[in-house]
């Protein structure tokens, strides 16, 4: 998956607290999460949640050179400028995607911290293959 370019990394830092954080590393499967872990990670899952955004994501990660100019996102769709910036500010509030003005256009990137943290919570256990029930 691309991320921003190597020597133009910005600092991530994974919203929530230390201990939210580091509770959303620890798959569902092998013990539950917290509240706070569990409250954090559903509104990534919630930004994810609409059509829009799963292919925003999609086209951003997609993009050679892991970063995409918001007026290349906007052609992709039969939707307003201001809608599209909506969707944009759901995905990087909910620290799934960043961003940086350049002069006029904002460039958008994937933050691979929270890609990371979604896919070790769905990690599926390394017991062998259960036989079907029924």
């Amino acid at each position: 998956m691309p991320v921003k370019p190597e020597g133009t990394e910005v600092p991530i830092t994974p919203p929530g607290p230390a201990a939210t954080r580091d509770a959303c590393a620890i798959p569902l499967v092998r013990e539950p999460i917290g509240d706070g872990a569990a409250t954090a990670l559903a509104r990534v899952f919630k930004a994810l949640g609409d059509p829009v955004r799963l292919r925003l994501v999609s086209l951003i990660g997609a993009h050679e050179g892991g970063e995409v100019c918001v007026c290349e996102l906007t052609e992709a769709f039969d939707l307003s400028q201001p809608t599209i910036s909506h969707h944009l500010k759901v995905l990087r509030d909910a620290g799934i995607i960043d961003g940086e003005r350049r002069g006029t256009w904002v460039y958008y990137w994937l933050v691979p911290a929270t890609l990371e943290r979604m896919a070790g919570l769905l990690e599926a256990p390394a017991a062998g293959p259960r036989e079907p029930v029924g």
